[in-house]
């Protein structure tokens, strides 16, 4: 490599390297505890054990959802969860009115069977408040887009620092660490080292981080193009008001539609999932991978009747894949230990990072004090 080109390297290395690494190591130490957020959640909330027959029949969800509303009267139900890991539990989202941001929120988890209440999940726990640091720092959409930003300027220190590693490794044993020199050679090689047994990782988890700080502008572009199309036939019509028609009907139909398919989320009308008229049913796939993909099922709340149903566009399932893929959730408990251990070496080969450009700056700056002619 030439002098100027190896220079050339260097500085963007460098620079990139210093100006994302504070960043950086806040995203990894706060990601390691998102990394098992699942099995914190189950030793810091009770489970109830409830008895119900083998046999007995799930409870309608219209029953349910009135359940649901006799926790919090007044407020009306917006979101209908259901989660994979939890069968036989329902999760009811409600708030004062449609529109209102998330931290308004207020959660009831129900039995399906029995109706009995489960739990009321909060969102003023340490590891929610963990995971908004971790999203946007708090700063909503502009945390992250500056996040995202970091993102690529880690990226492009990957690549830079790849591109001084190479052709400087020709010349010894890949893996040298040269443990009998100095200390700022030795610190050198274990950070070229782990960088680069953590490189596939850590551009993966770089890239899938990139694409989950535009899930805003993910959602918008969404809004704006299918759900638009979609529900471009009700344009014209005022929005419609409660009560609205049977949630199992509309299940019934979205099911129909989309029978290999089973129910992830139902968004009532007025809120950003749906339009002013419809129910807006997301159907999953079954398997590990298509279970994270899913398929909109447009019900009119007045009718009942199914108005419109697709796929969704490449870029909205290429961010459903990419956030289980960000926190290492395909694989079970082996898969979660082995990105914990990746995010560890991370935190290393960042601290390593800024160790190696202090000790730098410090030698650089001695040999200036020396250069320099002293006045008496």
């Amino acid at each position: 490599m030439q002098v100027k080109t190896a220079r050339r390297w260097y500085h963007w290395h460098k620079w990139t390297s210093l100006i994302c690494t504070v960043f950086l190591l806040m995203l990894c130490m706060t990601g390691l505890p998102l990394i098992f957020h699942e099995e914190i959640d189950h030793l810091t909330n009770s489970v109830k054990e409830v008895q119900f027959a083998k046999d007995a029949p799930d409870l309608r969800l219209d029953s349910l959802a009135v359940r649901a509303q006799q926790e919090h009267p007044g407020e009306h139900i917006r979101y209908v969860f259901w989660d994979e890991d939890h069968p036989g539990l329902v999760t009811f989202d409600l708030a004062d009115k449609p529109a209102a941001p998330p931290d308004h929120s207020h959660y009831v988890t129900l039995h399906q069977k029995t109706g009995e209440v489960m739990g009321k999940p909060r969102t003023d726990t340490l590891i929610y408040k963990i995971l908004e640091l971790h999203t946007d720092m708090f700063l909503g959409i502009g945390g992250k887009l500056f996040l995202g930003l970091m993102g690529i300027l880690f990226i492009i220190a990957l690549v830079s620092g790849v591109m001084l590693y190479g052709p400087i490794m020709k010349k010894f044993n890949f893996g040298m660490v040269r443990k009998y020199r100095s200390r700022r050679l030795k610190w050198l090689d274990t950070h070229n080292l782990l960088g680069i047994v953590i490189l596939a990782w850590t551009v993966v988890v770089g890239i899938t981080g990139i694409i989950n700080t535009l899930s805003d502008v993910v959602l918008g572009l969404w809004q704006q193009g299918q759900l638009k199309e979609m529900v471009a036939p009700y344009a014209s019509q005022p929005a419609i008001t409660r009560p609205y028609s049977s949630l199992d009907d509309a299940m019934k139909t979205a099911q129909a539609a989309a029978p290999d398919m089973a129910p992830s989320i139902i968004t009532y009308p007025g809120t950003i999932f749906s339009s002013k008229h419809h129910y807006a049913i997301f159907m999953r796939g079954k398997t590990a991978l298509t279970s994270r993909l899913l398929m909109p099922a447009l019900i009119d709340a007045k009718t009942g009747k199914l108005t419109d149903i697709r796929k969704m566009p490449w870029y909205v399932n290429t961010l459903f894949l990419s956030e289980p893929l960000h926190f290492g959730d395909y694989g079970g408990m082996a898969l979660k230990v082995i990105w914990a251990l990746f995010d560890l070496a991370t935190i290393i080969v960042l601290i390593t990072g800024l160790y190696l450009w202090w000790v730098r700056r410090k030698s650089d700056k001695s040999k200036w004090e020396n250069l320099t002619p002293k006045t008496s």
